[in-house]
């Protein structure tokens, strides 16, 4: 295992960024920045041995200054969205900022991938991993809450992105982090993922009403286009007559994994058949936001100068259900102050 450090450019306020990549004995690579604690790049040989990387993003500190699609982003202190930018807690209701519609999107207009975090490394034999660390005041986006934040990305000899988010806040307050990565399995600029195949461990999915917030409601994947307890390729049903696909132009949608919720289990599994690479995804968290791009591009000034364009990658991001801070019957998103928030990801790469 080797880590290395370099120079990744300075913002627009003059501070500078350090680009963290730790590479193991098999030839995979990941990279990451101290500037939104953002995963950079994802080097993984294919089946014939070629490294390419799988994470779209950019090359420097000013792309993921914009990054208005979220490339690789740390999201914080909420991912996905609140059904009306407010949520109640004691008694108390918080506004936060309406950055999508009347809505919120992943926290706000200044997301955890905007800010700077500590860096720490940590080297065992078979794992290198790096913890980026910062404490969110109280009420910054609008949350309630001194909040102690923390993730920690591993690479493992098994090739193994083990991504852990730990968390305590002084006030009961809402926590649910996860990672915006944008893979393709065929390389960061391979086009269309719809030839990508996938599999979701879910028997039920979260509707969304127009403006993609949950209604509350679970409805089951059987005979509709988004069962994905079968392997079958992201274009089979992406463009069916259904009115949740046709709301969201697209998957963009939470699954209700079926997993016990104690231990990181396996939820799903990508495979891209051309390059024979393949990513198997195990959480202990209850959902999984699958987004296919459909809003995506053309963003210019990427990796390498590709041009990303809608469907070029694909997100599956952890979580707590959207909107579960107001919704009852939903998993709780409310975490009480003095205890600890800790979830574990993990995306594990081989090929077939």
């Amino acid at each position: 295992m080797k880590i290395s450090k370099s120079e990744f450019g300075k913002t627009k306020r003059g501070e500078a960024a350090t680009l963290y990549t730790i590479m193991n004995d098999n030839g995979m690579k990941v990279s990451f920045t101290d500037f939104g604690a953002h995963i950079v790049g994802i080097v993984v040989p294919d089946a014939k041995g070629n490294p390419a990387d799988v994470a779209l993003g950019f090359d420097n500190i000013e792309g993921y200054e914009e990054n208005v699609p979220n490339f690789g982003a740390f999201v914080g202190r909420n991912a996905n969205r609140i059904g009306g930018a407010s949520f109640k807690l004691n008694g108390k209701e918080y506004e936060l900022d309406k950055n999508d519609g009347r809505n919120n999107l992943h926290s706000g207009f200044i997301g955890y991938n905007k800010l700077f975090y500590e860096a720490e490394i940590y080297e065992e034999e078979d794992v290198t991993s790096i913890e980026f660390t910062r404490l969110s005041p109280h009420m910054e986006q609008g949350f309630p809450g001194n909040l102690d934040v923390s993730v920690t990305y591993s690479l493992t000899q098994a090739n193994e992105l083990i991504i852990e988010y730990l968390a305590i806040s002084d006030h009961d307050t809402v926590v649910n982090l996860t990672n915006h990565t944008y893979f393709n399995l065929s390389g960061h600029n391979g086009g269309f993922i719809l030839n990508h195949k996938v599999w979701i461990k879910a028997n039920q999915f979260t509707p969304t009403d127009k403006e993609l917030i949950p209604t509350g409601e679970l409805w089951d994947v059987t005979g509709t286009p988004m069962d994905f307890r079968t392997l079958k390729t992201v274009g089979q049903d992406i463009d069916a007559d259904y009115e949740p696909l046709k709301l969201a132009g697209g998957y963009d949608h939470n699954y209700v994994l079926d997993i016990g919720g104690h231990d990181a289990e396996k939820v799903a599994e990508v495979v891209e058949e051309k390059s024979g690479r393949k990513m198997e995804i195990f959480t202990d968290r209850p959902g999984i936001q699958l987004y296919t791009g459909n809003m995506l591009g053309p963003v210019n000034n990427s990796k390498n100068g590709a041009v990303y364009h809608k469907r070029d990658g694909m997100c599956f991001e952890t979580q707590s259900f959207p909107n579960s801070c107001n919704l009852d019957n939903f998993s709780t998103s409310i975490q009480k102050a003095g205890k600890e928030y800790y979830t574990v990801t993990i995306y594990k790469f081989s090929t077939i």
